[in-house]
């Protein structure tokens, strides 16, 4: 099964509206005949990249790439020159969709660039989608999404047409993340109408839920974290508002528990994925998150900190550097393997020769299956021989009342090999936040200086860019 399939089953819906920005809607036979023209324009084209914000013309872009047989690039906008000049290099002969260009696709195209007849395409080993990586530890990988990786994580995930008609999803995360394709595929495939904003602010994001009754919507834990600052302690009034998903980076306990109040009536959902693993393999249900609010039980409670349970057709594995498996509640290296992993980048895999997907996260299993993300393995700080993971620190220095953000780094020392920097945004004494995480870990686990931000470095879905925050740390020491 191809993408151009889900694109045939949707146009059935005929003037229904499948897609929203502003006044302004996409009906599913709009889409349907957009796709078909900008697809005879780039069947001889090697792929279609998308340079724009969300918009109407991205499911014209990318379903009109799958009818042309052609892979779909989304890329982000906001690089620099320098940077995006690279990337357009690696695609030689491939149609650039600016920002400028996308009004066209949905308005002006020509009449005579609609083709006779544009058969569905059917290959699922084909190539869907090409996803630059964000690049937070290294330079941005071309992660390869074949067709079948995509259909078999709708598959197993979703339930066509199961929405009703009335119902409408927010999707503000940005076009070239991998949530945002799943995001549009899904929602086309179960039948809810999608709402895009193209840029994201808290209070913009609250009144389009309310104006457009938006029953889903999917965010990233820094506009999570804004939507529950901007609330400042209100409850939301978002009746409509069923789920909302959450995800892309590490949330922040303080800022879990301040969006379960804000939203007491709307349930939550923590996913868990990578881009080569064509959106999640782990989710954290509605269930989940109130039994853990509720429950007494510490292990329970705990459960608000994990990324919940395996998705249908996903196995998960915690292993060793040295690939042995670790026994229950043992830290190691989380594997995936499953019919939607991809574990694919410009033509080279990287799953072993059982399947199965390093995702260089760090993490364990508990005894009744929750998954718990530690944080990259690349973070993992070695302090006089001893191995410690940055997040664990940042979660203790996040419970401090003052501090809002933090960020632990391991930069280079001749005595230890790597020393502890905690930088921070927030308002307090350095050394009583030393002594604060002295007294909830231990000495070797206490941050050797400690440096106060007005703000750290992020992607725009809200990861940590730990590879620029030691650039200029070692740099301010050098």
């Amino acid at each position: 099964m191809n993408l151009s399939m889900i694109l045939e089953m949707v146009a059935n819906n005929g003037e229904r509206a499948v897609a929203t920005v502003g006044d302004r809607s996409l009906t599913a036979a709009d889409l349907d005949t957009c796709a078909r023209r900008l697809a005879a324009r780039v069947r001889d084209s090697s792929a279609v990249l998308y340079l724009g914000t969300n918009h109407l013309a991205y499911p014209v872009a990318l379903f009109g790439a799958a009818l042309a047989g052609v892979p779909f690039v989304p890329l982000n906008y906001r690089l620099g020159e320098q940077q995006l000049s690279a990337l357009l290099e690696r695609h030689p002969g491939a149609t650039i969709l600016r920002q400028d260009d996308l009004v066209a696709l949905i308005d002006d195209v020509p009449d005579d660039a609609e083709p006779a007849e544009l058969e569905p395409q059917w290959d699922g080993d084909a190539i869907a989608a090409i996803i630059y990586t964000s690049g937070t530890t290294s330079d941005p990988k071309p992660a390869v999404l074949r067709h079948r990786h995509v259909i078999a994580y709708v598959l197993n995930t979703m339930e066509f047409a199961s929405a009703e008609e009335t119902d409408a999803s927010l999707v503000s995360v940005p076009p070239y993340h991998i949530a945002g394709l799943t995001n549009l595929i899904s929602n086309l495939y179960s039948g809810r109408r999608i709402v895009y904003l193209s840029a994201f602010e808290p209070a913009t994001w609250l009144e389009t839920v309310r104006r457009e009754e938006v029953v889903h919507a999917m965010l990233v834990p820094t506009m999570l974290a804004r939507i529950v600052a901007h609330l400042g302690g209100e409850v939301a009034n978002v009746p409509t508002l069923a789920t909302l998903a959450y995800g892309g980076s590490r949330t922040p306990r303080p800022v879990l528990e301040h969006a379960l109040r804000a939203f007491p009536t709307t349930g939550f959902v923590n996913a868990y994925g990578l881009t080569e693993t064509a959106s999640s393999v782990a989710v954290l249900g509605p269930d989940d998150h109130r039994e853990a609010i509720a429950s007494d039980d510490p292990a329970v409670r705990d459960r608000l900190g994990s990324v919940g349970r395996p998705l249908p057709g996903i196995e998960i594995e915690i292993r060793t550097e040295s690939d042995e498996p670790v026994a229950t509640g043992e830290t190691g290296l989380i594997f995936v393997r499953g019919e939607q992993i991809s574990g694919e980048y410009g033509g080279r895999s990287v799953l072993d020769a059982d399947g199965w997907f390093s995702t260089r996260d760090l993490g364990h299993l508990d005894a009744d299956g929750y998954v718990y993300v530690e944080g990259r393995s690349d973070d993992t700080i070695i302090r006089g021989g001893e191995n410690i993971a940055p997040a664990e620190i940042e979660d203790v220095l996040l419970a401090h009342p003052a501090i809002a953000e933090a960020a632990v780094i391991g930069v280079s020392d001749p005595e230890w090999g790597q020393r502890i920097v905690a930088v921070l945004v927030g308002d307090a004494d350095p050394d009583e936040v030393r002594q604060w995480v002295k007294d909830r870990l231990r000495s070797s686990k206490t941050p050797d200086t400690i440096v106060f931000r007005h703000e750290l470095p992020k992607t725009e879905t809200g990861k940590l860019l730990r590879r620029t925050l030691l650039a200029e740390l070692e740099n301010q020491n050098a």
